[in-house]
């Protein structure tokens, strides 16, 4: 096996649903956000295998922060709020390499 990884980026958003009251990251758009993101993906070319994967995930465990998303092999951890937000983790971290410390948990 070699030492790279198979994806470049692993994006893992939360998608979590709860039914105890409870904040939850399904409750503040996180599937919508997702399908954006793998559509974006798609877009630029930049999905499958040396490239990106864009996940869904159970509970991440920080749905007080979220909604949320964690960007791997770094462990970037982001909150966002909207598409644009979701387009600026794309732009700025998965294309451009920079984190984008406004949204960074």
């Amino acid at each position: 096996m070699s030492d790279t990884s198979f994806y470049q980026h692993h994006v893992f958003f939360c998608i979590n649903e709860r039914d105890d009251g409870r904040a939850c990251c399904a409750d503040r758009g996180a599937k919508e956000a997702q399908e954006h993101a793998k559509k974006r993906m798609k877009q630029l070319n930049l999905n499958g295998q040396g490239k990106v994967r864009i996940n869904k995930a159970g509970c991440l465990d920080r749905c007080e922060e979220g909604p949320v998303l964690v960007i791997y092999p770094q462990g970037t951890w982001y909150t966002y709020v909207d598409k644009e937000d979701i387009d600026e983790i794309i732009d700025q971290h998965l294309v451009g390499g920079k984190v984008v410390d406004r949204l960074k948990i």
